[in-house]
C-alpha cells in the first residue's frame, strides 16, 4: 500500500493542518507521499521530519512578533513580500525553531511542493530540497499573488500553488497513492468565490494572460475541485479531514489564542476520526 498525504494551504489557517499532523506523529502515520501546497508544505515538512509541536512553537512565539509579517515590509522596496522572508524562512528555522534537516533527509518518502507557473499559469509539482537551508521551493509554494513577489527557480518564476491547484488530490492519486488523506484548511461548506485582490492582481501580472486566466478562474475551479473530491471521498477513494469551523481565523491572523484554538480543533478532529481512519486504510469489513 502506497500512503499519500495532501495538505491544502491557507496561511494562518493552516494551524488547523498542524494540530493534525502532530496527532498523526502520535499514532505513528507517515505517508510515502506528501504534497503541500503553500503553508501546506510550510508547516508539512515539520511533519515529515517528525518534529512534533514544532509548528505549534513557531505559531505561539514568532506570528505575533513583528518581525514575521506586516505591511511595513510589503511596502518596503527591498523586501516587497508581506511576509519577512529572511525571518520567517532564515532565521526562524535556521536558528529560533532549529528545523531538523537529517531527520528530513531521512525521511524515505517523497515530498512535493506545488507552484504555479506565471508564464503558463499552470501546476508544477517540485521535488523539495533537503538540504536547501533557505527552502527557496517552499517560498515559492507560499507567494501568495500581490503580498509576495515572483520566485525564481531554475530559468522560470513562480507563484503560489494554490492559484493553479488548491487540493492537489488527482495529482496524489496519479503518483499511485493507494490510499489517500487530504487534509482542508476550509470547512465542508466553504464556497469560494472571486476576491477583490483579482482585479489588482490581474493589473499587476497585466503582461501573464495565462496567469491571469487562473486567478480569474480559480474560485470557480476550486469549487469544481472539491466537488470531485467530496465524490471520490463517497466513493471510498480518499479520507477527508476538514475543521468543522475555521473560528473565524483569518489568511494573516497572528492571535496566539485564535490560532492555539484552531490547532487544537486540528488535533482533536484527528483524534476522533482515528477509528475511521483506520477502517479506510486498513478495509476492515
Amino acid at each position: 500500500m502506497k500512503l499519500g498525504v495532501v495538505m491544502e494551504g491557507g496561511a494562518s489557517r493552516t494551524v488547523f493542518s498542524c494540530g493534525v499532523t502532530d496527532c498523526f506523529l502520535e499514532e505513528g502515520i507517515m505517508p510515502d507521499y506528501f504534497v503541500g501546497v503553500s503553508a501546506g508544505i510550510a508547516y508539512g515538512v515539520s511533519y515529515l521530519s517528525g518534529q512534533i509541536g514544532r509548528n505549534r512553537e513557531i505559531f505561539e512565539k514568532y506570528m505575533p512578533d513583528k518581525r514575521y509579517m506586516g505591511l511595513k515590509y510589503l511596502f518596503d522596496r527591498h523586501m516587497k513580500s508581506y511576509y519577512n522572508i529572511p525571518f520567517v524562512f532564515g532565521e526562524v528555522p535556521n536558528k529560533l525553531v532549529p528545523f531538523n534537516f537529517d531527520a528530513f533527509r531521512a525521511y524515505q518518502g517523497e515530498a512535493e511542493a506545488v507552484v504555479t507557473n506565471i508564464r503558463t499559469g499552470k501546476a508544477e509539482y517540485l521535488p523539495v530540497d533537503r538540504n536547501d537551508t533557505d527552502f527557496k521551493t517552499i517560498v515559492a509554494s507560499c507567494a501568495l499573488p500581490v503580498l509576495f513577489q515572483p520566485v525564481k527557480i531554475g530559468k522560470r518564476y513562480y507563484l503560489d500553488g494554490g492559484v493553479a491547484d488548491s487540493v492537489p488530490y488527482r495529482h496524489a492519486l496519479e503518483k499511485g497513492c493507494d490510499k489517500l488523506i487530504v487534509i482542508l484548511t476550509r470547512e465542508r461548506n466553504y464556497i469560494k468565490t472571486t476576491e477583490r485582490s483579482i482585479k489588482m492582481a490581474a493589473k499587476l501580472y497585466k503582461h501573464y494572460p495565462n496567469l491571469v486566466e487562473s486567478l480569474e478562474n480559480r474560485a470557480a475551479s476550486y469549487n469544481q475541485c472539491m466537488k470531485e473530491l467530496y465524490q471520490a471521498e463517497k466513493e471510498g477513494k480518499v479520507f477527508i479531514i476538514a475543521p468543522k469551523s475555521t473560528l473565524r481565523v483569518g489568511r494573516t491572523e497572528s492571535s496566539p489564542k485564535k490560532l492555539l484554538e484552531l490547532y487544537d480543533e486540528g488535533y482533536y478532529q484527528a483524534k476522533e476520526s482515528m477509528h475511521a481512519l483506520d477502517l479506510y486504510l486498513n478495509d476492515y469489513k
